[in-house]
């Protein structure tokens, strides 16, 4: 019998597309790769494969999990299997340089980025960038090294008291910071590549903008519950009635990008300018944010996986 075939490395982020899938009576099958085997000289078994391997495996100690995944993958499409979120959903999910060169093709503006390998070059490139800037990791997640700066100076003293964690790539990232008046970011949600819904977060408390309900980061969690102490406005709060030209262009770049899932995250600052920094091809959704709006992301996952299945 056919099944919905789930490739991930974290059964917390993953609970709830399971029950989904169970509400929805999908066969299904858990394929959690922080190890395994890749049988090449096997045929493949026949279903949908939904990929959910994500960026920031490494930060609970899966770090070959995404490698392993790309001959997964690589093994399935080899076969002609129905891959979601395949090989170069991959490749986008690892790295924001790729990221944002495929946005740039549909015309989706984004920040000033350079990428730099090596911490004089780092240094030597933040010379010449507008101020203020942040780093940020090229293969990240979970707002994994992000940190603002006003100054070289700022980011000399940071990088020679050992507080820079380099990206489990090498690769860093210089980006301009983006002012927004209100302290919010965009995150507009794809379930088969079409747009469901826009949640507005709160940034007042920093970067680390997960919305999973179980999502650890460090020796912290991401306040995914509750109001934020200085606004008493919700952390997360899906917008009613969104409505944006960026819509239509994230519909177009998923299209042509092979993307199935994702969540996808713009800025706008002062002047009104709105710039696209993020694609998660491995989306989570906030629970307490949906019960509010009573839109429920999984289930309509689940359910669109249910409907490719009947394809099969």
């Amino acid at each position: 019998m056919a099944k919905v075939y789930v490739i991930h490395e974290n059964e917390e982020w993953c609970a709830p597309l399971f029950s989904a899938l169970e509400n929805e009576g999908v066969p299904y099958e858990n394929w959690h790769l922080h190890e395994g085997i890749v049988p090449l000289d096997d045929i493949p078994p026949h279903g949908v494969f939904y990929n959910r391997m994500s960026a920031s495996s490494h930060s609970r100690g899966h770090r070959y999990a995404p490698e392993l995944t790309h001959a997964m993958l690589t093994w399935l499409e080899a076969h002609g299997r129905k891959v979601l979120n395949g090989r170069n959903a991959l490749g986008l999910e690892l790295s924001k340089v790729a990221q944002y060169e495929a946005l740039k093709k549909h015309d989706i503006t984004i920040p000033k980025t350079t990428a730099v390998v090596g911490t004089d070059q780092l240094l030597q490139a933040a010379e010449s960038f507008p101020k203020p800037f942040i780093t940020k990791h090229n293969r990240a997640g979970k707002g994994l090294g992000v940190h603002q700066f006003q100054s070289v100076e700022a980011l000399q003293q940071f990088v020679e008291t050992g507080q820079l964690v380099p990206s489990v790539d090498g690769v860093m990232l210089l980006q301009e910071y983006i002012y927004s008046p209100e302290q919010t970011i965009t995150r507009c949600e794809f379930v088969g590549g079409k747009f469901m819904y826009a949640v507005r977060v709160d940034t007042s408390e920093g970067f680390e903008l997960c919305p999973a309900e179980a999502c650890e980061i460090g020796d912290q969690f991401c306040p995914t519950d509750g109001t934020s102490p200085e606004t008493m406005r919700p952390k997360f709060e899906i917008l009613k009635d969104f409505n944006s030209p960026l819509i239509q262009k994230y519909e177009q770049f998923l299209q042509a990008e092979g993307i199935y899932f994702a969540g996808i995250e713009h800025i706008t600052d002062a002047n009104g300018n709105t710039y696209t920094y993020d694609v998660n091809t491995n989306t989570n959704y906030n629970p307490q944010a949906e019960q509010e709006a009573g839109i429920y992301g999984m289930q309509e996952v689940a359910r669109k996986l249910k409907k490719e299945l009947s394809r099969i």
